[in-house]
């Protein structure tokens, strides 16, 4: 396992313990050797997984859309930083540098990027586990949607069998690296 995407909030949450479990995840990351894929921002949980990360001595690899610079506030402190036109160059970069796909909590933004990879294993454009850390319950309501799909047709139940779903990070990252 060389590189791991994390698709999280650029912002904090109400809990600060969403912000302690961001950056034990990028600690655990940086502490396995596993090099950073994320957002490339600053603030939210994006900024305390790439510290967390970083306090380890972990490489961290930022991927920020040029219209987000500003608004994100893009953190110059990285390994690497590589501004891209829009979302869709931000996605493709993350998923060909990747070799999973963690999702923590966040919204839409997060939502949209971590489906993806899981869409894209789903039909077969990769292998990559995809996982999501469940801080808080943050992501048991999707399971319960996942459930729902599958109880009224429209996903097979086996596909759900691709989530990994963990409350610690350091489980989440060791049932990764041994997928």
């Amino acid at each position: 396992m060389k590189r791991i995407a994390v698709f999280c909030g650029s912002r904090d949450g109400y809990e600060p313990n969403y912000i302690e479990q961001a950056k034990k995840l990028g600690n655990i990351i940086a502490e396995e050797g596993i090099e950073l894929v994320y957002g490339g921002a600053v603030v939210g949980l994006m900024g305390a997984v790439a510290e967390g990360a970083l306090e380890n001595d972990g490489k961290v690899i930022g991927i920020i859309p040029e219209k987000l610079k500003s608004i994100e506030v893009m953190n110059n402190q990285i390994t690497q930083l590589h501004v891209v036109n829009n979302m869709h160059e931000r996605k493709a970069m993350m998923a060909e540098l990747s070799n999973a796909f963690i999702a923590l909590p966040g919204g839409a933004g997060t939502m949209e990027e971590w489906f993806e990879a899981f869409t894209w294993a789903q039909i077969g454009y990769h292998n990559k586990p995809c996982a999501l850390l469940n801080t808080n319950g943050y992501y048991t309501p999707l399971l319960e949607l996942f459930d729902h799909m599958i109880e009224h047709g429209f996903a097979d139940p086996h596909y759900k069998d691709f989530i990994i779903m963990e409350h610690d990070p350091q489980t989440l990252i060791e049932k990764i690296i041994n997928t």
